[in-house]
């Protein structure tokens, strides 16, 4: 147990300085990842590090499912109900179903059952490979709403499809009408719990008014919502996705520092989890090679093809048939919807990476059936799983960028948040004039020096100006810097002097080091507002 922990220790470590040096150098992290462990898994010497099941699904999977939620937008999910519907829900199980036919007819050793196990199992395309890939590519924020929509839910309908197929594969009686039981209770006790817990967390995060506790609280929240809706047979994803969709919601009602203390800490959180589950995928080679023995590899060859096309193929007909096909079936689609661009849509259908939760259900097969026999092709089973999570790893992830610069796929999100960020500014600027107005009438006469309200007034009016500078022509377009440059360049100098000073003075023993970090925590503050693009 000790050499286990050690050696997991060992991984976590590695792969965080790794994923450092590799967004050094602006290297795909996640790809980087995944051939130093396939590398590492080739050194002499190295002892296999076997992927635990329960690792993957209650320690790693909860906190990324709760952090990629939170930054979700409710709104833009609910306006795609639609194709993240057919992508999260219809797709698996389209790839369910041809990849345990394509299975069963390429490994002789795996019965009809074992074979749509394999399907349900590389079926989901997963939620840390989408996000990370899909972050570090820039891709637009519509496509980025449907792959993360769709890695957010698919897995619910993966692993229940597993659940029943594993159940037919170990001589369980199961069929699939009880398997659409089994799925509308697991998504029925999911919202169930993910909504209550959430609302519970929500009241008492708001109660406490601790921006410490309340990270806290949502540091250990996904763990605890996935746990208990696994306990009552409930979908733990789709409970996690609930809750944490709902308090990133609400998140506006919190302290700011309680969300600039949330933002910090998940995204240490989920690079260290990304890191360690993407240098996990590489390492499992050893494992998995060393089940191979006494198999042909020619079968294992053409298996391997032949799953791998089918995953991709399957996931470019779907994608394409269902963008197009109700487009021309619904009038009502096509007068709501606005025509996508081929070019988006392919993209969305290249972006089926496989992750970390396909292997930890591929681990998870038995290695007996119920009667004591050998689980049908489990050898087999577990290695096109590896071969499918590696190759869409490997493949779409080294292709994308190409394919998105040849497509021409550029995001206007930048600019169009500037815009409507800048009108926002104005009309918050606005009220905020007015209120100060209603303030200073309310105030008895002298009893504000004439001072305080003009450079409250001034720094009104620069905030409102400038969102509206930075849409202009840049300060080498000018000549110059614009008054907001100016302000911003002047305010952060003075700033940097105000630290150095309280430092000096701590460093002179005129002030204690908590005093000290009160003081810096407010100049960090400032400096976050005016970096805050």
């Amino acid at each position: 147990m000790v050499d286990v922990s050690a050696s997991l220790l060992a991984v976590l470590v590695v792969s965080v300085l790794l994923s450092a040096i590799a967004r050094r150098y602006d290297v795909s992290a996640p790809l980087a990842l995944v051939v130093a462990g396939l590398l590492a898994g080739l050194i002499p010497g190295i002892g296999a590090i076997e992927l635990e099941p329960e690792l993957v699904l209650f320690v790693i999977l909860p906190p990324l499912l709760w952090s990629a939620g939170l930054e979700s937008s409710y709104v833009a999910l609910r306006r795609n109900v639609r194709p993240i519907g057919l992508l999260a829900v219809g797709l698996p199980l389209a790839t369910t179903f041809a990849v345990g036919v394509v299975a069963f007819h390429t490994v002789p050793e795996l019965t009809i059952a074992a074979a749509l196990t394999l399907g349900a199992i590389v079926a989901p395309p997963d939620a840390v490979s989408a996000a990370a890939v899909g972050r570090r590519l820039g891709l637009p924020r519509q496509i980025m709403t449907l792959l993360g929509g769709e890695s957010l839910l698919n897995d619910a309908t993966a692993l229940t499809a597993y659940k029943v197929a594993l159940a037919a594969a170990i001589g369980t009686a199961a069929t699939w009408s009880s398997g659409l039981g089994t799925f509308a209770l697991a998504a029925a006790g999911g919202v169930l719990v993910g909504g209550s817990v959430g609302w519970i967390i929500d009241y008492v995060r708001t109660w406490l008014d601790d921006p410490l506790v309340e990270s806290a609280l949502g540091l250990v929240a996904p763990f605890f919502i996935y746990f208990l809706a696994e306990q009552v047979h409930g979908s733990g994803v789709i409970a996690v996705v609930v809750a944490a969709l709902m308090l990133g919601q609400r998140s506006t009602r919190a302290t700011y520092a309680t969300r600039l203390q949330d933002a910090a800490v998940w995204r240490a959180v989920q690079l260290v989890l990304e890191s360690f589950a993407f240098l996990l995928i590489g390492l499992q080679l050893p494992t998995v090679v060393s089940e191979l023995a006494g198999i042909s590899a020619r079968t294992l060859l053409v298996a391997s093809v032949s799953v791998l096309a089918t995953v991709i193929a399957v996931r470019i007909a779907w994608v394409f048939a269902f963008t197009y096909l109700p487009r021309r079936l619904s009038r009502r689609i096509r007068e709501t919807e606005p025509r996508p661009r081929p070019a988006h849509v392919f993209i969305v259908a290249w972006a089926g990476m496989r992750g970390v939760v396909s292997l930890a259900a591929a681990f998870a097969v038995p290695a007996t059936t119920l009667s004591g026999e050998p689980f049908p092709g489990r050898p087999q089973l577990v290695f096109l799983t590896f071969v499918v999570v590696v190759g869409t790893l490997l493949l779409h992830g080294l292709t994308l960028p190409w394919i998105i610069k040849v497509l021409d796929v550029q995001s206007d999100d930048i600019h169009r948040d500037a815009l409507e960020a800048a009108a926002a500014q104005t009309r918050a600027a606005q009220a905020a004039a007015q209120r100060l107005d209603e303030l200073i009438a309310e105030q008895k006469p002298g009893s504000i020096h004439d001072y305080t309200p003009k450079v409250l007034r001034a720094w009104n009016e620069r905030r409102s100006q400038a969102a509206w500078e930075e849409l202009g022509r840049s300060d080498e377009e000018i000549g110059q810097e614009s008054p907001a440059a100016t302000f911003r360049r002047l305010r952060l100098e003075m700033l940097e002097a105000e630290r150095k000073e309280f430092i000096a003075q701590r460093d002179a023993g005129a002030i204690d080091d908590e005093v000290l970090r009160n003081l810096l925590r407010g100049l960090d503050l400032e400096e976050a507002a005016l970096n805050r693009d």
